[in-house]
């Protein structure tokens, strides 16, 4: 791995960026999506978390019981894991909350508590095996095309970690919403809340928020869609008047 980057998250919190491993706005929407309902005392995963930035947002807004980030490439768990070092060497009272394992999210039993979940959350590929133009870097590839798993397993991994009533919280491009729709489903993961993302009143959504029950009965909530511009991207994008890059 190349020399490490930092963003700090809170005075004593940092993740560790690469080239490789990043994030974007999704990724906060996403947090924010998931995070609204989570306590402290529940139990939570984020499937191919990267560098993390999911598993840590919802760690320090929410702290619930156990906070577990999985992904199959280890440069990203490597990153997890300095990330975690750096943030206890500031002060940070992780407490054993972040979790992070490097594992194929279709070969998780024996590696998680299976069916103890109370959220799962999935920033998934967007595009589908064998379309659009493959990224340059293989973990581009990874982390933006089905080439390792697709949405029906993303699914079928949500449900078998999670409990009965337990949600799972993803976000993809609006073209791939009835994709969504009819996995979720298939998987036991009935759809309950769905928002759409938007730059503006005059254009068309650009992401979609989806959440699922395991064993809910069929009703699903469409939201207000979401306008992102500065005011909505400073609130949910933000991380501290003191953060800075390191």
């Amino acid at each position: 791995m190349q020399q490490p980057h930092f963003e700090q998250l809170s005075p004593t919190l940092l993740l560790s960026t690469s080239r490789e491993h990043t994030f974007g706005s999704d990724a906060f929407l996403l947090a924010d999506f998931a995070g609204k309902g989570l306590r402290h005392k529940d139990r939570a995963a984020d499937l191919g978390t990267g560098c993390g930035i999911i598993a840590f947002l919802l760690y320090k807004n929410c702290r619930p019981k156990e906070m577990w980030g999985v992904d199959i490439q280890p440069q990203a768990i490597e990153q997890f894991s300095l990330s975690l070092s750096r943030s206890e060497a500031l002060g940070e009272p992780l407490d054993g909350i972040l979790r992070p394992l490097c594992a194929d999210l279709k070969e998780l039993r024996g590696k998680m508590p299976l069916g103890t979940f109370d959220l799962v959350t999935c920033n998934p590929p967007y595009k589908t095996g064998g379309t659009g133009i493959l990224s340059e870097l293989p973990a581009h590839q990874i982390a933006r095309h089905e080439v390792l798993c697709s949405l029906d397993d993303v699914c079928a991994a949500a449900s078998a970690l999670l409990k009965t009533g337990g949600r799972f919280c993803l976000c993809l491009r609006p073209e791939r919403l009835c994709d969504i729709l009819c996995s979720m489903r298939a998987h036991r993961l009935e759809p309950k809340r769905a928002q759409f993302v938007a730059k503006n009143d005059s254009t068309q959504p650009w992401l979609v928020l989806v959440e699922g029950k395991k064993d809910a009965r069929p009703y699903m909530d469409v939201l207000p869609t979401l306008i992102f511009d500065k005011e909505t991207a400073a609130r949910i994008t933000h991380y501290g008047s003191d953060s800075e890059k390191m």
